[in-house]
């Protein structure tokens, strides 16, 4: 008891810090916005402490298969540590910043080709965007996504190299995906495969489709502005982060479809076997 309590209050102040840290890295943060902040880092850090001190899981899925959320976690904070502290150096300057300003303005560049989400994310800017918010958004974005397939990649190895989610014994389908009813209806590996292919597929398409839209619908809706450091942080981290957490979402789900046949396979061959032995 006493160490799931503190777990589930070193993660509360984990999200709770890491939901502050644009505003705590910022220079200038106007008093109003550093409320804000404040209440939703204390609502986050709430929720994830009722989440993890439940001896049962209510929203987060794969909580007890390690490391799929920490995976997620930790590519979060890198990519909002990172930006924060690029658009911290443009007042207050220093090594770290420097390097991290030339190692997602590489980034940047490289990814900004035709067609890529990064070109794609620079072109949703408005005509009037200076050369100064166009370099911004290009160096945040190049960081975002070069986290966001950092982060599929490793949890890919997980999954074909390392055995992921059955490294520390067995796996339980039903705990680990809370939001998964398995009595709605239809067979459940189907219906896992299923919800596997729309979110691969959502989160392929998600990065070049948001910014199109954002784009067309510009003279209807008022776009947000990324002037503002912390709304370009938080916006280019969701844009790169939200469907790559969907595509390892689908890949986590294709793998629970792939455990249930071979299992299935497993007891429909020993059944078998069975009968033979019976016959015979």
């Amino acid at each position: 008891m006493v160490s799931q309590i503190v777990s589930a209050l070193f993660r509360a102040y984990c999200v709770a810090v890491l939901v502050a840290l644009p505003a705590l890295l910022l220079p200038t943060v106007a008093s109003d916005t550093a409320q804000i902040v404040v209440v939703i880092a204390l609502l986050a850090s709430l929720l994830t402490f009722m989440e993890y001190y439940g001896k049962y899981p209510s929203i987060v899925e794969f909580r007890f298969a390690p490391p799929f959320n920490r995976i997620k976690f930790i590519a979060l904070a890198v990519s909002v540590v990172t930006i924060s502290l690029i658009m911290r150096g443009k007042t207050d300057p220093n090594g770290v910043t420097v390097m991290l300003s030339q190692l997602g303005d590489v980034l940047g560049r490289v990814i900004d080709f035709p067609y890529s989400p990064v070109r794609l994310v620079v072109l949703m800017l408005p005509p009037d965007a200076g050369p100064d918010l166009t370099h911004d958004v290009r160096t945040a974005a190049g960081i975002s996504y070069a986290v966001s397939l950092v982060m599929m990649l490793i949890f890919v190895t997980y999954v074909r190299m390392l055995n992921w989610p059955m490294r520390k014994g067995s796996f339980n389908v039903w705990v680990n995906l809370p939001l998964f009813d398995p009595t709605r209806g239809g067979d459940v590996v189907d219906r896992l495969k299923r919800d596997a292919g729309v979110n691969i597929v959502l989160g392929a398409l998600l990065p070049f489709i948001i910014p199109t839209a954002i784009k067309a619908t510009s003279d209807i809706i008022d776009p947000v502005s990324v002037a503002n450091p912390q709304t370009l942080i938080w916006t280019i981290t969701a844009w790169a982060f939200l469907p790559a957490s969907m595509l390892i979402r689908g890949i986590a789900l294709s793998r629970v479809a792939e455990l249930i046949e071979a299992k299935r396979r497993r007891v429909y061959g020993k059944d078998e076997a069975e009968d033979t032995l019976q016959e015979a």
